[in-house]
């Protein structure tokens, strides 16, 4: 197993916590340059009264505390669902290097998908964006438990 198919695993993983917990099932995980996992979060927002808690802003934010930096060079952020607009920017504003995205998501996204955050000219810092592992399973995480939901 490659080190991206395990950080993407734990990331699913605490997708999967968050939609135990109730909240959307999205996960995220920081790593430094040698692999070693700064932060691990899942999406939040239900729990912390936080419309910004989502997994990627929950985990830049324990890494920037962690290192004591809102800048966050040299990092790869794994995450089960393509980021929306606002994720987007934050990732661009802590200069991660290399982002990994499990799943797409043609409504909500804001990389492939929607406004193509990374792609306007208005946006200083681009990270290296990469297909991840485990598209399939954070893709079914995500549609059974919305299914379960209607």
């Amino acid at each position: 197993m490659t080190r991206d198919e395990e950080l993407m695993g734990q990331a699913l993983e605490e997708a999967r916590q968050a939609g135990d917990a109730g909240e959307a099932p999205i996960g995220a995980v920081l790593a430094d340059a040698s692999g070693a996992i700064l932060a691990a979060a899942g999406n939040a927002p239900i729990a912390t009264h936080d419309p910004t808690g989502h997994a990627e802003i929950r985990a830049l934010r324990a890494a920037a505390e962690k290192i004591g930096n809102y800048r966050l060079p040299e990092t790869t952020l794994y995450v089960t669902l393509e980021p929306c607009a606002m994720c987007a920017g934050a990732i661009s504003i802590a200069r991660v290097k290399r982002l990994v995205i499990a799943a797409s998501d043609p409504k909500g996204g804001a990389v492939w998908n929607g406004p193509r955050y990374f792609e306007q000219s208005t946006c200083h810092w681009r990270p290296v964006v990469e297909t991840g592992p485990f598209a399939d399973e954070a893709s079914t995480l995500l549609k059974d438990f919305f299914r379960a939901r209607r």
